[in-house]
């Protein structure tokens, strides 16, 4: 996600909110005063961790990650550490197969972007599963639900007619951003909670199997920051996206299984799933 644009943009947001041009003007002040003592510490490029995980173990499955700077991993000091490699590793050990992990998803994407994503992979690439994680930037830069939803229905549509299960990881909670101060922190909150709950009902419609970030991770994200997030305070630290995976890597077996046994959708399960 871009840090600048949470900032500037949600501050925004208030003028959707009915607010009156003081309260505008002070969320204005607020992002910039949190925009000047966050700075950019860990640049635009994510990790790139595209590899074959576990070569080894052969029967290759093709992991997709999709969306923007979490699915990228920005905030991970090492390819190991990115949210790809944890569920590309995680897989590999449950299924006992290896993982190709390839990663179209960009610092900065709204779910504008997501087609795109997929159109710059090679014609003839055919994932087994896509990862896709998006909407902060699409909260910050006020684009409507219904337009972000709409965005993210067509690219589950085309994923499936490519054969891929689908997994969902909702728009995460922005109100365990702590650098932003209140009430901004409070707008992003909600806004980012309403197009999570349409993401759900989207994702769903289209086959695609759901994990709510916001209730599966938010609550060790705003309980224990120092260590959730990276040094920019915005993005997950390893141990963030390491929790993160945890929390995703259940559905994403579940969705492979229920792909195997011919199911078109299939409960989370497996929780506790350990990764190293």
């Amino acid at each position: 996600m871009s840090r600048r644009a949470k900032l500037t943009v949600l501050a925004a947001t208030g003028s959707l909110l009915g607010l009156s041009a003081g309260a505008r003007h002070l969320l204005q002040r607020q992002a910039q005063t949190a925009r000047r003592l966050i700075g950019k510490p860990l640049g635009e490029n994510a990790p790139m961790a595209d590899r074959t995980w576990k070569k080894n173990y052969g029967d290759r499955i093709e992991l997709l990650m999709l969306g923007d700077s979490i699915a990228a991993g920005l905030g991970a000091e090492r390819p190991k550490e990115t949210l790809g490699a944890r569920l590309a590793r995680g897989v590999a050990k449950r299924s006992h197969r290896s993982v190709r992990l390839t990663t179209g998803a960009r610092v900065g994407s709204e779910s504008s972007m997501l087609s795109a994503q997929l159109d710059g992979l090679p014609q003839a690439y055919r994932p087994d599963v896509a990862v896709i994680v998006v909407g902060g930037n699409d909260v910050t830069h006020r684009v409507p639900v219904s337009e972000s939803v709409q965005h993210l229905s067509l690219v589950i549509e085309r994923l499936r007619r490519l054969g891929a299960v689908v997994v969902v990881g909702t728009c995460p909670d922005l109100g365990a951003l702590r650098p932003v101060p209140q009430p901004l922190r409070t707008l992003g909150s909600r806004a980012s909670r309403q197009l999570a709950q349409a993401q759900r009902e989207a994702a769903e419609a289209g086959g695609a199997h759901v994990v709510s970030l916001a209730h599966a991770v938010g609550p060790f994200f705003i309980t224990n920051p120092e260590e959730m997030f990276s040094l920019d305070r915005f993005h997950p630290s390893a141990l963030g996206y390491k929790r993160t995976a945890k929390a995703m890597l259940p559905t994403i077996l579940a969705a492979l299984e229920g792909e195997n046994r011919g199911t078109p959708r299939a409960s989370p399960a497996v929780q506790g799933s350990r990764l190293h």
